[in-house]
């Protein structure tokens, strides 16, 4: 049977999830086209819905493809919407990333991306830190939502090792730490992280560069690859993240993910 109204829960569930600001209150979220919807397959997770264009040829509940356009978050629409449980880990090592303020949808799935890349064993928000969950932070993530753990912490005290605060302007250059397990502490776009913070870290870190600043997403994925660079091999870094779905992950391909530019980040 295919769907053919507009006013099937499916669809009225997508639209609504597809343009949400705030995290869903049963804890579910989109994921949009086939590459996520591929993605999502490869890692296990099974959708709760999982829609397809009829005639396409997709796996999924079929509907009719002005309908999916409808609902899409997306200007160009798609072929394929899934619709997944948010998962919420514990923050873990020994490569964490935590998130102090991020705002940007799109710097937090740019983040979970490069996390993907270098293995990071999770990523945890904190205060302010836009939802992982969101519609383009899961499109930023090119299907790394399905891949890294992710976490939430409400103190300093939840994070995994020696915790590395990364400034703008001093503390010493950014290596590798000889700390069995480390977070790596990001902070907002353009104020950085909070005094307080940065005093609950255990050292300062900055990234020793030309220009005034990075953005969030930046700062992270330089920070990562200098974090992991001395235990790269063939590609690859080993990742031991509880619930993880793989052990190594090679560097991410494919189209860049989505980021917002800013002139001010701690850790630049």
């Amino acid at each position: 049977m295919i769907i053919t109204s507009a006013h099937n829960d499916k669809l009225k569930e997508i639209r609504k999830l597809a343009r949400r600001r705030e995290r869903d209150d049963r804890g579910r979220f989109v994921a949009e086209g086939e590459d996520l919807v591929a993605a999502a397959a490869r890692a296990g997770w099974a959708p709760v819905h999982l829609l397809a264009a009829a005639g396409s040829g997709l796996d999924g509940e079929q509907v009719e493809q002005s309908l999916l356009d409808g609902v899409s978050g997306l200007g160009s629409g798609s072929r394929t919407i899934g619709v997944y449980a948010s998962r919420w880990g514990a923050p873990a090592g020994p490569l964490c990333v935590y998130l102090h303020g991020v705002g940007d949808p799109g710097n937090v799935g740019t983040i979970l991306r490069s996390a993907l890349a270098f293995g990071a064993s999770s990523v945890v928000v904190g205060p302010g830190t836009a939802d992982p969950f969101g519609p383009k932070a899961v499109r930023a993530s090119m299907g790394a939502i399905f891949e890294v753990a992710v976490a939430r912490a409400e103190s300093m005290d939840d994070l995994p090792g020696e915790r590395v605060a990364l400034v703008a302007a001093g503390g010493e250059a950014l290596a590798r730490p000889a700390a069995a397990e480390t977070t790596i502490v990001i902070g907002a776009e353009r104020d950085g992280l909070p005094a307080d913070v940065i005093d609950a870290c255990d050292r300062s870190a900055r990234i020793p560069i030309a220009s005034e600043s990075l953005n969030a997403a930046m700062a992270a994925t330089v920070a990562l690859y200098e974090l992991t660079r001395g235990a790269r091999a063939g590609g690859c870094v080993e990742s031991v993240a509880p619930g993880a779905t793989h052990s190594t992950h090679p560097p991410a391909g494919g189209r860049a993910g989505t980021e917002k530019p800013s002139s001010r980040m701690a850790g630049a």
